[in-house]
């Protein structure tokens, strides 16, 4: 019979010598969720330079508060607890700006080199169908709440399972997937026209 192993934070060791004071290890902590992070709060923002700029924010508070971590959750829902909550207070105060509008919201993934299809780039037509679901997809997860944009964020599009975005937000699962329905049907109904559209029998 299978013996239940416990579950060990994949990051612990790391952790430890962090809190003993090797920047060494924070920077390879660091580089393990860069990347993770970026397509976190870029997708919450919607902007490359507002996300640049909170990642070095959210990485400079995790390592100032890196000795209080006692370990009770693991490095990973700790860090993307305030890469969350710093990015939803970001979110706030830009609603407040009076400049705000859709103008500063980036093209999308389209000018991203690190996400372009070049397959796409002999079909011109279905090229720019791409771009202007991306601007309609954009459009529409800034529609939404910053509540509902987190958990769209971290279950569709990085795939988090519902336990763990619970973990992160501080909130049960049934909100979890209370918001996600809630959000679903936003989306679907912000993006309706345009899927109609270019799915009709002549494309």
């Amino acid at each position: 019979m299978a013996r239940e192993r416990k579950s060990v934070d994949p990051d612990a060791e790391l952790v430890s010598r962090s809190q003993a004071g090797d920047t060494a290890a924070f920077d390879e902590l660091v580089m393990r969720y860069s990347g993770k992070l970026y397509g976190l709060v870029y997708n919450m923002t919607s902007n490359k330079e507002d996300t640049h700029d909170l990642l070095q924010d959210i990485f400079a508070k995790a390592y100032r508060s890196l000795r209080r971590f006692r370990g009770k959750s693991t490095f990973y829902t700790w860090i993307y607890s305030i890469a969350v909550n710093m990015t939803l207070n970001y979110l706030k105060k830009r609603k407040r700006r009076a400049g705000f509008s859709f103008d500063d919201v980036d093209s999308g993934i389209q000018n991203d080199p690190a996400f372009i299809d070049q397959a796409h780039h002999a079909n011109p037509r279905r090229q720019s169908n791409i771009h202007e679901l991306q601007k309609k997809l954009n459009e529409a997860m800034a529609a939404l709440s910053d509540d509902h944009r987190s958990v769209v964020t971290m279950f569709d599009i990085q795939g988090m399972p519902h336990a763990e975005i619970s973990a992160i937000l501080g909130v049960s699962e049934g909100t979890v997937r209370s918001r996600l329905y809630y959000a679903h049907k936003q989306l679907q109904g912000h993006l309706q026209e345009f899927t109609g559209r270019t799915h009709s029998p002549d494309q």
